[in-house]
């Protein structure tokens, strides 16, 4: 996985633990749900770079 995509994936996850955090304190359930569903985005991004990264390795030797 490539440096600038895994800093992009945690930074998804960071903003989305961010908007979760505040909809809580405020009681905005939407703001809520988004935050939950970047920090989905961000592991979902993240663990497509791992099979990416498998699969180059598996074919590599």
């Amino acid at each position: 996985m490539s440096a600038g995509a895994k800093a992009k994936n945690i930074a998804d996850k960071a903003k989305g633990k961010v908007k979760e955090t505040a909809g809580k304190a405020t009681g905005d359930e939407q703001l809520e749900a988004k935050g939950k569903g970047d920090q989905v985005k961000g592991d979902a991004k993240q663990a497509a770079e791992k099979v990416k990264d498998a699969a180059k390795d598996t074919f590599k030797g």
